[in-house]
């Protein structure tokens, strides 16, 4: 029984002042090491935007290439109804 009593106050100023600081500084430290990104994600989205701007260089020289040969080809271009593709528009007339 001696060894409560000597424990009790310990125990209150750990759970009182110890452990909500240890909490808090813990958490505060995770949320620090989730805000930045990685270097392997850095490199990804590099990555991700440079072959964006290669499809977007390609996509014009397409259409460039198609207003020389067939300038009327974007009025001829028909384009389904929304959620024609996922059988959402299926009993809806097209156009």
């Amino acid at each position: 029984m001696e060894f409560w009593k000597f424990m009790f106050v310990p125990t209150i100023l750990f759970l009182v002042i110890v452990a909500p600081m240890w909490i808090t500084m813990h958490y505060r430290s995770v949320s620090r090491s989730s805000r930045s990104l990685k270097q392997e994600d850095r490199q990804s989205i590099e990555h991700m935007l440079e072959t964006v701007d290669k499809l977007t260089d390609r996509i014009g020289t397409l259409e460039s290439i198609l207003d020389d040969d067939h300038a009327q080809w974007r009025q001829q271009v028909s384009r389904p109804e929304r959620g024609a593709h996922t059988g959402q528009g299926q009993g809806k007339e097209q156009k």
